[in-house]
């Protein structure tokens, strides 16, 4: 049985490979547990224009609820789409706009901490339509 921390690892993973099939542009995941007690783990994603950062807050939703059985705790910026955040308790996920994400520059905010690898097809990160039961 996997430890909190490798299930939050995990949904991180889950997360990033979602955005990263939806074409989410330069995505990271920072291990931020140690700085702030709320969180784990940050997975920073952006799109090109609004209508895309729905389709990745949409898959990411969509892949954790069936890979890992949860939903967001909460969620901002469904509305104006141009920095949405998926709270997951130990996972966040901030989606941003090219321009959003330049302005905020959150990774400089997070430089010292560590990333936390990952890759689009790695295991235990099936996105494939056989697993997510999606039929065409």
């Amino acid at each position: 049985m996997p430890s909190a921390r490798e299930e939050s690892q995990n949904l991180a993973r889950t997360a990033a490979a979602a955005a990263d099939d939806r074409k989410g542009d330069r995505t990271v995941i920072l291990d931020v547990g140690d700085v702030l007690a709320i969180t784990d783990a940050f997975v920073i994603t952006s799109g090109s224009n609004p209508r895309q950062v729905r389709a990745i807050a949409d898959a990411v939703e969509e892949h954790v609820k069936i890979l890992h059985d949860r939903g967001p705790l909460r969620s901002e910026g469904l509305r104006d789409l141009n920095w949405v955040l998926l709270d997951y308790g130990d996972v966040v996920v901030h989606i941003f706009t090219d321009e959003m994400r330049s302005f905020y520059e959150i990774e400089r905010l997070y430089r010292d901490r560590p990333k936390i690898a990952w890759e689009p097809n790695a295991p235990g990160v099936d996105l494939s339509a056989e697993v997510l039961n999606v039929t065409s």
